[in-house]
């Protein structure tokens, strides 16, 4: 081709370094969109049609992740921007008003090869297409997450969001603005970042108030991309969960009088004898908010696993678990002649069979149990099961990463 008589889309070399060789056109050629048949050096420019030069970024093989993918044009415009992997899925993103700038909304992963192709217009009018490669280097480390609750579930009006972390979490911050939570009916809420009863990084989203019923939760949490920070590594995928807020039931004890009330909505359904821990020492309750993590059942219980010396072994019914640290609400006929009338269990909230069986079939994940009581062993800290609600609003509000 005579260089004299073309109208080049010029291209850095740092990005031609970089093409991938899978690439349809060579990105220091001159391509052109035009469909006439006329080759582009037979095209007559006019006077100001300056070439066109387009950057990209990031540039190379086995560059690190977690930067956005960014498209600059000098001496024209661009008028489309497409970014695909490997997999041949789209990295969405905005061009600016100018036409001058275009960044993807996501960054870049770990472990994959991205082609771009830019679509430009000189100031002369003449339209061109230019096309780029860059490859990731493949993470070093990966993070995964756990949550709850589970897609698809309807729970209680105190259920939070809850993701704990494989690996520490140190730029919580950037996580923290990956996860997107939706109501329908614009809920306000707030994160907060904590350590869990297991030692690992945790971070809930709970409402300022408890949930009304019938609301509609997503999360979408964009991790794929996201570096955790030092010993965290990358996350290299997406979480997402939808579930439905139930009705308002709280499930309000009372430790003094020895009996809880089960308050659906307003109203009292059933009250229950129980007996709660014993006072004056280790196997005293908690008091204050907790919530219902899970219905287990039949379990084995020993105290052992919860730091009490006089060991008990021994298979209990209608198990409903309040704390990672071991309290649960449960049939206890052993300690039928305390119900409703003494504090004599090892920290949990104990009923009859009877009883028990009714109230497990009433409960849901995601009840809140208010608990009173004078002599209790402390409040359920936000991170032994889902103790959140102990604090106040804007102490909530101050566990952000974001405040």
């Amino acid at each position: 081709m005579s260089r004299s008589s073309h109208i080049p889309v010029h291209i850095h070399a740092r990005v031609r370094a970089a093409v991938v060789a899978a690439l349809v056109a060579p990105l220091a050629a001159c391509s052109s969109s035009a469909s006439s048949g006329t080759p582009a050096a037979e095209a007559t420019p006019s006077p100001d049609d300056r070439p066109v030069t387009v950057s990209v970024t990031p540039t190379g093989k086995q560059v690190p992740a977690g930067e956005p993918v960014r498209v600059t044009v000098s001496g024209g415009r661009l008028t489309s921007v497409t970014v695909t992997d490997t997999d041949g899925h789209r990295l969405a993103g905005k061009a600016a008003a100018d036409g001058r700038s275009w960044v993807s909304d996501r960054k870049a992963v770990p472990g994959t090869a991205y082609e771009v192709t830019a679509a430009t217009r000189s100031a002369g009018g003449t339209a061109r297409t230019a096309r780029a490669g860059f490859t990731t280097a493949q993470a070093d480390k990966v993070n995964k997450v756990d949550w709850r609750p589970g897609t698809g579930t309807t729970v209680g009006v105190a259920q939070p969001i809850s993701l704990v972390f494989d690996h520490p979490v140190k730029n919580r911050a950037e996580v923290e603005k990956q996860l997107k939570v939706t109501t329908s009916n614009n809920t306000e809420g707030s994160w907060g970042w904590m350590r869990d009863w297991s030692g690992r990084d945790r971070v809930d989203w709970r409402p300022r108030t408890y949930w009304k019923p019938g609301t509609e939760v997503t999360l979408k949490a964009e991790l794929n991309g996201t570096d955790s920070g030092a010993d965290g590594g990358w996350f290299v995928r997406d979480y997402t969960t939808a579930f439905t807020i139930g009705d308002r039931q709280i499930v309000e004890v009372d430790l003094d009088r020895h009996r809880l009330a089960l308050v659906r909505n307003g109203e009292t359904v059933r009250r229950i004898p129980v007996s709660g821990g014993t006072p004056g020492g280790d196997k005293r309750s908690w008091r204050g908010t907790a919530v219902l993590m899970a219905k287990e059942g039949t379990i084995n219980m020993n105290s052992e696993t919860v730091g009490l010396a006089d060991a008990y072994d021994k298979m209990v019914d209608q198990s409903m678990r309040l704390t990672w640290s071991g309290m649960y609400a449960h049939a206890a006929p052993w300690n039928a002649r305390h119900l409703g009338r003494a504090n004599r269990s090892s920290g949990c909230i104990g009923m009859s069979d009877a009883d028990a069986a009714w109230f497990y079939g009433q409960v849901r994940p995601g009840d809140p149990f208010e608990i009173t009581g004078k002599d209790t062993k402390g409040v359920v800290a936000p991170g032994n099961g889902f103790g959140a609600w102990n604090l106040s609003w804007a102490e909530w509000q101050g566990m952000s990463a974001m405040r």
